[in-house]
């Protein structure tokens, strides 16, 4: 039997987190058990809209439990270890790095809606005017750094070695870097902080959202792969259970793409 992973310093714990109910549904105390509770973890906005809406439209017999979380590791451990149904965090990329690294076995159930990543700049009208020696900061994990990397290569802004595979490569990849700039890796909550000093910072949307940037109006290079689709997880032994197959439905359902459509995010269902 696989060991399980252990909680990273979760700072909230799954009892103790506010129940977002689907309806008028009574809740599982009220209801004598009758109504399953699946709990689902999010991180910002639109993802923790997405799960919020989906509660709203959850078939009869379930309810849905928004289990907020503050970075991107932990739900992916509180998923693996079982003390949550689902989460709603990450692309598939980023979850097969969770999983080779920590043996684990996550599973993508739906892509729910597509990522708009850009670069920024506070100073910069494009990345033509990166200066000599400029300042550029990336994430720190592997499928996000090779994201932000081909799309500096995709700007000749850089030369990544041809024989790496598209959104495969590393830092150590680069071949040609004229402008000799410095290329910094933050994890991924440190990218609002680093917009505020670098030349140019790759971001996330709901990232970007919170310095009120977003792709269109601000980005200087943009990127939206369908690989990149923000998916709902689980554990694969989970998959084709009747309560992931109800979540399923709730996050793919009118109310779910309405939601988002209203935020300006675009729906991958």
């Amino acid at each position: 039997m696989r060991p399980r992973l252990r909680s990273i310093g979760a700072a909230l714990t799954v009892g103790s987190l506010a129940l977002l109910t689907a309806g008028c549904a009574p809740s599982a105390g009220e209801a004598g058990g009758d109504v399953v509770t699946i709990k689902v973890a999010a991180t910002v906005t639109p993802m923790t809209d997405v799960v919020e809406a989906a509660a709203e439209v959850i078939e009869e017999g379930y309810e849905i439990e928004l289990v907020p979380v503050s970075d991107y590791v932990q739900p992916n451990v509180l998923v693996e270890n079982g003390e949550i149904d689902a989460n709603f965090v990450q692309f598939v990329p980023f979850m097969e790095e969770f999983n080779t690294k920590n043996d684990a076995s996550l599973a993508g159930v739906k892509p729910i809606y597509s990522t708009v990543v850009a670069f920024y700049s506070k100073t910069l009208a494009s990345l033509d005017e990166l200066p000599q020696g400029g300042s550029v900061v990336i994430p720190n994990d592997s499928a996000n750094a090779a994201r932000a990397l081909q799309l500096l290569a995709d700007e000749s802004i850089i030369t990544l070695d041809p024989n790496v595979e598209r959104f495969t490569a590393k830092v150590a990849d680069i071949t040609e870097n004229p402008r000799e700039l410095t290329i910094t890796q933050v994890d991924l909550l440190q990218l609002n902080t680093a917009y505020e000093e670098a030349d140019a910072v790759f971001n996330l949307p709901s990232f970007a959202r919170q310095l009120g940037l977003t792709p269109v109006d601000n980005g200087l290079a943009v990127e939206q792969d369908p690989q990149f689709a923000v998916t709902l997880v689980t554990r694969e032994d989970k998959l084709g259970t009747p309560e992931i197959a109800a979540l399923e439905k709730a996050f793919t359902s009118d109310h779910v793409r309405e939601t988002l459509e209203s935020l300006d995010v675009p729906p991958a269902f």
